[in-house]
C-alpha cells in the first residue's frame, strides 16, 4: 500500500445474539459473495445463545457432556467446519467472523492468526488488560487463564471464515461442559474476571473495530 493511498473497506456488521447455525450460513453466504466480489471485506460481530462447537481437529474426549446432558442444559452442538479442537461459546463473549479475501503479502495462515492475536491484545490493552500469546498454542491469554479463542478456515481463493471468541463477560458454567481447546491444566477468563468489574459490548466492541482496522490495514464501515 503507498502513502497516501487510500485503506480498502471492511464492512463492520454488529449483530447482536445470532443462533449459531444462523451464523454459519451468513458466513457461508457472506463466503461466496466476497468470492465473486460482490462485496467487499466483511467483519461480523456478534454474541451466540450456549453452543459447543466440534474444530476439525477436534477430540471427542474433550466433550466433558454427552449430546444429550447438553440438550438438557439448553447448550447446542455443532461441527463446526473450523480449525480447532472444541469450544464454547454463549452470551457475554464476543464472537468475530472476518470475511477476507487476504491479499498476497498475507496468504500465510500462521501468519493470519498471529494477525487476529494482535488484534485482540491491542484491544485488551486498552481496556487495561495485558493479554499476550503463549508459545505453542493459538489464542490470547492474561495472568488469570485464557481470555480469546481462535480457530479459523482459509477456503478457495484465500477467502477467510469463522474466526475469535473474546470472552468479556460469560458466566462459567458452559465451559465446565468441555476441555476448552483441549487444554486440560489452564483456567479460561474473561474481561470482567480480569478487571473485577463489568464491562459492556459497547466498550468492547469499538475498539476490536479500530484495531481490527490497523492490524489488516482496513477501513472500517460500519453497516
Amino acid at each position: 500500500m503507498s502513502v497516501g493511498s487510500p485503506l480498502p473497506p471492511v464492512e463492520v456488521r454488529i449483530l447482536g445474539v445470532v443462533p449459531y447455525r444462523d451464523g454459519l450460513e451468513l458466513q457461508e453466504h457472506l463466503v461466496a459473495r466476497r468470492r465473486s466480489e460482490e462485496i467487499p471485506d466483511q467483519l461480523l460481530l456478534l454474541e451466540h445463545p450456549p453452543v459447543v462447537t466440534l474444530g476439525t481437529s477436534a477430540h471427542r474426549e474433550h466433550l466433558l457432556l454427552s449430546p444429550e446432558e447438553l440438550e438438557k442444559r439448553g447448550i447446542g452442538l455443532f461441527e463446526a467446519g473450523r480449525g480447532g479442537d472444541v469450544t464454547y461459546h454463549g452470551p457475554g463473549q464476543l464472537v468475530g467472523y472476518p470475511i477476507l479475501r487476504l491479499p498476497s503479502h498475507r496468504r500465510d495462515l500462521h501468519g493470519y492468526l498471529r494477525d487476529l492475536e494482535e488484534v485482540l491484545i491491542r484491544a485488551l490493552r486498552e481496556l487495561g488488560v495485558e493479554g499476550y500469546r503463549e508459545p505453542g498454542y493459538t489464542g490470547v491469554w492474561t495472568k488469570q487463564g485464557k481470555v480469546a479463542a481462535i480457530g479459523v478456515r482459509v477456503s478457495s481463493g484465500w477467502i477467510t471464515s469463522h474466526g475469535f471468541a473474546l470472552n468479556v463477560g460469560p458466566t462459567p458454567d458452559g465451559f465446565r461442559a468441555i476441555v476448552p481447546c483441549g487444554i486440560a491444566n489452564r483456567p479460561v477468563t474473561s474481561v470482567e474476571e480480569v478487571l473485577h468489574q463489568t464491562v459492556g459490548m459497547e466498550e468492547v466492541i469499538p475498539l476490536v473495530v479500530k484495531h481490527f482496522g490497523e492490524v489488516f490495514e482496513l477501513e472500517p464501515i460500519v453497516v
